[in-house]
């Protein structure tokens, strides 16, 4: 089965003004997904020859969306404001994986609790599983999982 690109061409990068400023190349073509948080559209594909997956296309404003290019992205490239990068992105369906680690967490606090986790939305169950899986320490992953938790608690006590 051959996939449908969502982008495939080539686009100027461009940086917002200011200290800080995101690099950016920007995607006029393809429109926010009203089903996720700020209109997010996820998405796997290539910048150049720089494979990317599970990436956020972020809202620029008025409808249109942008591919934020981070410094690891633009130095492996050799691109940088100014220069042109071609892009093939597709839609990232991949299935959320959930480590036994954080199932055995979930586990240890009940059925109800394992319950609550998937009730939630995907893009929320992808929110505490990036928090969690991104953590640096097993102490910081501990505090993630156990805040994780707390959060499900409250939420369960407020329907």
């Amino acid at each position: 089965m051959k996939l449908t690109s969502l982008v495939d061409g080539t686009f100027e990068v461009q940086k917002f003004s200011g200290k800080g400023g995101w690099t950016y190349v920007l995607l006029p073509d393809v429109k926010p997904d009203r089903t996720n948080p700020f209109g997010w559209v996820q998405v796997r594909g290539t910048v150049d020859d720089y494979e990317i997956e599970r990436y956020k296309l972020m809202p620029y404003g008025n409808g249109v969306l942008f591919l934020p290019l981070k410094a690891e992205i633009r130095k492996k490239i050799k691109k940088d404001v100014g220069d042109s990068v071609h892009v093939v992105l597709f839609l990232d369906q991949t299935p959320l994986y959930i480590n036994e680690e954080v199932i055995a967490c979930l586990e240890l606090e009940g059925q109800d609790m394992v319950d609550r986790f998937h009730r939630l939305k995907e893009w929320e169950k992808k929110f505490y599983l990036d928090s969690i899986y991104s953590a640096k320490t097993e102490d910081t992953k501990a505090r993630r999982i156990a805040k994780m938790m707390e959060e499900l608690r409250a939420k369960n006590a407020k329907l």
